[in-house]
């Protein structure tokens, strides 16, 4: 396909819109109901699309056959894990917060290519993971008065999920993209389904039409996502992927009536820009290796 960076960019602020409006909802939803039921009803969707999409495909099942079954098993168990826990840290320390330390995701991705996928960083690389580490300090400042366990929460997730991402593309040296989706989407379902079905709450008529909406915009928003990988390479949108905490950041004041505190503002600013600097390194040495 053709590279269009423009349109990839478009896509990007598309799908981190969907995004922040699936966390919105997430953080409803998991608020009224447990975690685990309301996430396993996103997965059926997920399982379900990927599914049908594999059977369209040329060869239809066998087209997805792969043979790493046991890294997309840990795959898909880190992504089901991820999903909950930063669902559970939306209802306990609130959007903004929660995000503004997710941040750093990108941070650990590239901290964690080193030992396991053998990238070199350098050391202004390994400089800005330290400041995005302090950043996180500064949001969750540890040994004061207001800091709680909870918010390690977040961490957690960022932690899982960026092990998940270098998985990933461990993955992708001998299995497509797609792949790799539809192996996350139907482990994870089978996953959570024995997670959740015993945590089955009974649920009102609106909040099934809520769970309905947050399941598609979630769905649609990871078919986004890839979209925008196909046309554009990761370095030159992943810039715009930060407008997902702004737009958390409005939702959580707007619908949550959530405190955007200065010490969440500053920390986030130093997590944003150390992993602006991570991307411009990692781009330098792609350049000059190309």
């Amino acid at each position: 396909m053709k590279r269009n960076p423009r349109a990839g960019i478009w896509l990007m602020i598309l799908a981190v819109t969907l995004f922040a409006i699936q966390d919105g909802f997430s953080r409803h939803l998991a608020e009224t109901y447990n975690v685990f039921m309301i996430v396993m009803i996103r997965y059926w969707l997920f399982g379900a699309f990927v599914l049908i999409w594999a059977l369209r495909r040329p060869g239809g099942l066998r087209s997805v056959a792969t043979p790493q079954p046991l890294l997309h098993l840990a795959r898909a168990s880190l992504l089901i894990a991820e999903v909950c826990v930063i669902i559970w840290g939306y209802t306990i320390i609130g959007l903004i917060e929660s995000h503004a330390v997710f941040a750093v995701c990108p941070l650990l991705i590239a901290a964690m290519s080193g030992p396991l996928l053998g990238e070199r960083l350098g050391l202004r690389g390994w400089a800005a993971i330290l400041a995005g580490m302090v950043g996180v300090l500064v949001i969750l400042q540890p040994g004061s008065g207001i800091f709680t366990p909870a918010a390690l929460l977040p961490f957690a997730a960022a932690s899982m999920f960026a092990l998940y991402s270098v998985l990933t593309r461990k993955a992708s040296a001998r299995d497509s993209s797609f792949n790799s989706l539809f192996w996350s989407g139907t482990i994870g379902a089978v996953i959570i389904t024995a997670i959740g079905l015993p945590q089955w709450e009974p649920m009102t008529g609106l909040d099934w039409g809520m769970t309905a909406i947050y399941a598609t915009v979630a769905l649609i928003a990871n078919y986004v996502l890839i979209k925008c990988y196909e046309v554009a390479e990761a370095s030159s949108v992943q810039p715009f992927a930060y407008l997902q905490i702004v737009l958390v950041s409005i939702i959580g004041v707007v619908v949550y009536d959530e405190a955007l505190d200065s010490h969440v503002m500053i920390g986030a600013a130093i997590v944003i820009a150390a992993g602006l600097v991570t991307l411009l390194t990692t781009r330098a040495r792609a350049a000059e290796a190309g």
